[in-house]
C-alpha cells in the first residue's frame, strides 16, 4: 500500500511538473531574444523622437504627415513590446549609440536638406527592419514575443512602401 502511494506521489508530482515547467520556460526569453528586444525597443524610440523632429522641422506635408504615422505607430508598437517584455528584458531608457548618432545628424539637418535627409534615413532604417523582424519571426522561440513580431511586421512593410513613395515624391533614389 505504502508503494503504491508513493508511486502515485511521484506519478502526480510528474505530470504537475510537465505542466508547471515549460510555463516556467515560456517565462525565459533566450540571449537572441533578449538582444532583438533591446534593438527594437531602441530603433522604436528614434522613429517616435524623429517622427517628432519631421512634423516639426520638415517642410512637406508628406514629411510631416509620415512623421506623425511614425511618432503614433511606434509609440504603440513600443508600449505593446514594454507590455510583451514585462520584467524579462530591461527595456531601455536611452537610444544605442547608431540610433542616437541618426537623430543627432537629422538635427543639425537645415530646413531645406532635412525632408530628403529623413526620408533616406526612413527608407534605409525600414528595410533594415523589416528584414530583422522577418528573420527573427522564424527564429524565436517565446509565443507572446512571436506573437508581437508578427503582428508588427507588416506595419514595418506598409512603412517602408509610404516611405520608398515619400522618398520618389523628393526626388530620393534608393540605395
Amino acid at each position: 500500500m505504502k508503494r503504491k502511494l508513493v508511486w502515485m506521489a511521484v506519478v502526480s508530482l510528474f505530470a504537475v511538473c510537465s505542466l508547471v515547467l515549460p510555463a516556467l520556460a515560456a517565462e525565459k526569453l533566450t540571449m537572441g531574444e533578449k538582444s532583438f528586444v533591446k534593438e527594437a525597443a531602441s530603433s522604436g524610440m528614434m522613429e517616435v523622437e524623429l517622427g517628432q523632429m519631421a512634423k516639426e522641422k520638415g517642410k512637406s506635408q508628406e514629411v510631416k504627415d509620415f512623421g506623425q504615422m511614425m511618432a503614433t505607430d511606434h509609440g504603440k508598437a513600443n508600449d505593446e513590446l514594454k507590455s510583451v517584455a514585462g520584467n524579462r528584458v530591461k527595456m531601455p531608457t536611452k537610444l544605442e549609440l547608431k540610433h542616437k548618432a541618426t537623430v543627432d545628424k537629422l538635427s543639425k539637418a537645415s530646413v531645406d536638406e532635412f525632408d530628403k535627409k529623413y526620408a533616406e534615413a526612413m527608407l534605409k532604417d525600414h528595410k533594415k527592419d523589416v528584414e530583422k523582424f522577418k528573420k527573427e519571426s522564424k527564429k524565436v522561440k517565446d509565443p507572446e514575443l512571436k506573437g508581437w513580431i508578427d503582428k508588427t511586421l507588416p506595419v514595418l512593410e506598409q512603412h517602408l512602401q509610404h516611405a520608398r513613395e515619400m522618398a520618389r515624391k523628393l526626388g530620393v533614389a534608393e540605395k
